[in-house]
């Protein structure tokens, strides 16, 4: 009974503090020695599984117990040395768990089961399973409403590719996101935020997690990529991300942030005056289009056949960014490509569903790593033009 109480009270104590109560010859022992006496839902708590073993150890396997109530891996290489007890040498055996509790109360942890095949003096090889006691871990309530999330050091990066306000015409802004933490698991980390706005090209590449066991604790990294590009020159801004986080050293919750960010295009002024510049040098042609094309609807009135000739007037009508299409087609610069695309649809001022889904279909392209690379610049542009011209109505005669 006194060799129970004691094994009770060093289970519970601190984690290093090894049995120090004789050990009987070619007797076995296996301790679940923890380092937290009431860890927070999520925080590691590191187990040392102890053996101490007055035996020769030939073969060894060591099973600890899955559940439901938490998580766990081990951190370090399995240490095998030789430790005086009793004015004996006996063998020691030590492990180190890391253990994350999933809900709050009592844990229970155990009993772990060590299968030892040991030789004997006369030389007969003995299999032996040797069973810890089971511990318990008495888990408190995260103090935030947010996912838990705990961690001995945190760090967050943000790294961008370019000053987001300040994009070129057909810059590609690439938002990279490194999460960083020591004591906790990859899964356990943040989910990626949701960047999409109205204003916003974005295509997102697939998350990396990865979780390296070191002696002071699992070190996971979560790393986030987009690819972001404003759908036109006006400015937005991507509202900020926080991470809540509890650091286990301070007790304390901090929190980690991804920060705001102010899109758009450089010189959008400039470009706005310089496009009613152009549209002031265009005023003559136009009125001349329009003296032409409204003499010629009313002689066509008297004949019942305006569908047709409108129709015909509208193609005839040149769209000044229709060099730009095409040498962008000719150079394969599907940037420029979908710049001019979009310059030439607003001139128009004829967009419909179809238009649309070319649009997209070119974003894909440019945007997603993972979409079909047969992409082919001169046909997309056939049926682009194609749909901004329309069909040929028919005329009644």
């Amino acid at each position: 009974m006194v060799k129970i109480l004691v094994l009770v009270i060093l289970i519970l104590a601190s984690p290093l503090q090894a049995q120090t109560t004789p050990l009987e010859p070619g007797g076995a022992r296996l301790m679940i020695l923890h380092d937290r006496s009431r860890p927070v839902v999520a925080e590691m708590v590191k187990l040392t599984l102890r053996g101490e073993y007055d035996l020769t150890v030939a073969l060894e396997n060591l099973r600890f117990p899955d559940s439901k109530e938490y998580d766990w891996m081990q951190i370090a290489p399995d240490r095998w040395f030789q430790e005086r007890i009793g004015g004996r040498m006996i063998q020691i055996f030590e492990r180190d768990i890391a253990l994350f509790p999933r809900q709050e109360g009592q844990i229970a942890v155990g009993p772990v089961v060590h299968e030892l095949t040991h030789i004997s003096r006369s030389g007969d090889r003995i299999a032996l399973e040797v069973a810890s006691a089971p511990a318990s871990v008495n888990v408190i309530p995260f103090p935030h409403s947010r996912q838990p999330l705990t961690a001995k050091t945190l760090v967050l990066t943000d790294e961008l590719s370019a000053q987001p306000g300040q994009l070129g015409p057909d810059e590609v802004l690439t938002r990279r996101v490194t999460i960083e933490a020591l004591g906790t698991l990859a899964h356990q980390l943040p989910e990626r935020p949701d960047l999409q706005q109205p204003w916003l090209i974005s295509f997102t590449q697939p998350e990396q997690r990865e979780t390296t066991p070191t002696p002071e604790g699992p070190v996971s990294r979560v790393v986030w990529e987009w690819q972001l590009r404003p759908r036109t020159g006006e400015p937005g801004v991507l509202p900020a991300f926080a991470f809540p986080w509890f650091d286990t050293d301070t007790r304390q919750i901090e929190t980690a942030a991804m920060r705001p960010l102010p899109f758009g295009l450089a010189g959008f002024g400039s470009n706005v005056s310089s496009g009613a510049s152009d549209a002031l040098k265009q005023t003559g042609l136009m009125a001349l289009i329009a003296v032409v094309g409204f003499t010629v609807a009313l002689l066509i009135l008297l004949w019942g056949r305006l569908p047709a000739v409108t129709h015909a007037i509208r193609r005839l009508r040149y769209n000044p960014h229709s060099a730009a299409l095409e040498r962008a087609t000719a150079q394969g610069d599907l940037l420029a490509l979908r710049a001019a695309a979009e310059r030439y649809a607003t001139w128009s001022g004829r967009i419909d569903p179809e238009q649309d889904r070319l649009l997209s279909l070119l974003d894909r392209a440019i945007f997603d790593t993972e979409a079909d690379q047969s992409f082919r610049p001169n046909d997309w542009l056939a049926n682009f033009l194609r749909r901004q011209r329309g069909p040929m109505p028919r005329t009644k005669v």
